[in-house]
């Protein structure tokens, strides 16, 4: 059975599989320099490594001498040694080389997997499934936009996927965040789903309008924040999360599901510089020093609502180990389309 195989007969949301045929984030791009890096994803190890050249490649993370991680090793040239017994692996996963090869001896006749990857902006995405990609990762297309502001922050969580995709789609939760939150007084309005997504529509007070170059500071000063209503969409497009806060913000969640009690993910945050029509009309290698020079910008604010979320997060995942009979009582009609969506992404395959 493969390592992706789908736990296709459960209901029970916390024990469902992914859909290994979609593009998974696995690594930030700047993660993966010259050193190979081992990540894991739904309980494949996978070695990540640039070439000579510095193109990305994913291979399984393990030597088939002595099954060893291949991400222990070292790049050479465009193949990836062990670090045990210096045996090499090319791109396909083939064997290349043994350093003690006798001249009456032939290559050992054996393969790890490889797998699909795409560089894509500035993140490795990885397809697991075994059927040739028909589709494209999802696309940040504010990534090099320099128009937006970028903030990154990692969450690590010790709980099953679904939990993290329910507290993002549920925007009643702002009340954990306090001083936190950018938002307020959300309101479910309608729902739209299709087999690939869901979409909710909120409105909401949010307390953040960058209209004027000194409301950038409101990111760091909360007495300067003022309540002011916003549209706020939050979609589930399998197997990540985007929202938008009006004209002002957007947020990626890009999953890497690690196991059944494990996940890994990126929330990416971008601030618009849209309302600054000046800045528009200077140069694009000033515009492109005052993107990189405020990258970043939000990271207090988003590590600090990240440390929040993972705290329910796994408390959620503790109390369902605990005791898994015991019954939830959910009234955001947004988590049951979720729900669904997850369900049928993984029963599809069966």
């Amino acid at each position: 059975m493969s390592a992706f195989s789908p736990i296709v007969q459960s209901r029970d949301m916390r024990q469902l599989g992914i859909n290994p045929n979609h593009w998974y984030v696995v690594a930030r791009s700047s993660e993966v320099t010259s050193k190979p890096v081992g990540v894991v994803l739904w309980k494949q190890a996978i070695a990540l490594y640039r070439d000579s050249e510095g193109q990305i490649h994913a291979l399984e993370d393990r030597c088939p001498h002595r099954q060893v991680k291949l991400s222990h090793g070292q790049v050479v040239g465009n193949e990836l040694e062990c670090a045990y017994h210096g045996w090499r692996f090319n791109s396909l996963g083939e064997c290349a080389a043994v350093p003690y090869l006798a001249a009456n001896q032939k290559l050992p006749n054996c393969t790890i997997r490889r797998y699909p990857v795409k560089e894509q902006d500035g993140f490795i995405w990885l397809f697991p499934g075994d059927v040739k990609p028909s589709i494209e990762p999802l696309g940040l297309p504010e990534w090099e936009h320099l128009n937006y502001i970028a903030t990154v922050s990692v969450i690590n969580c010790n709980a099953h996927y679904s939990y993290l995709i329910e507290n993002l789609m549920d925007m009643y939760h702002g009340h954990l965040h306090q001083d936190l939150q950018a938002w307020a007084e959300a309101v479910l309005q309608d729902i739209d789903e299709d087999d690939h997504r869901v979409d909710a529509h909120y409105t909401a007070q949010s307390y953040y309008k960058i209209d004027k170059i000194w409301s950038i500071s409101q990111l760091f000063f909360p007495a300067l924040r003022r309540l002011h209503p916003e549209p706020l969409d939050v979609s589930y497009v399998y197997p990540h999360w985007v929202s938008t806060l009006g004209k002002d913000f957007k947020i990626y969640c890009l999953l890497c599901p690690v196991s059944e009690t494990q996940t890994k993910a990126y929330l990416i945050h971008f601030t618009s510089l849209n309302a600054f029509w000046r800045l528009h009309k200077l140069p694009m290698w000033f515009r492109r020093f005052i993107k990189d020079s405020l990258f970043g910008a939000a990271q207090k604010l988003l590590d600090g609502l990240v440390v929040q979320d993972v705290q329910m997060i796994e408390e959620e995942q503790q109390a369902y180990l605990q005791n898994c009979e015991r019954r939830n009582y959910e009234l955001n009609r947004a988590l049951v389309s979720v729900q669904r969506l997850m369900r049928s992404q993984v029963e599809r395959l069966g």
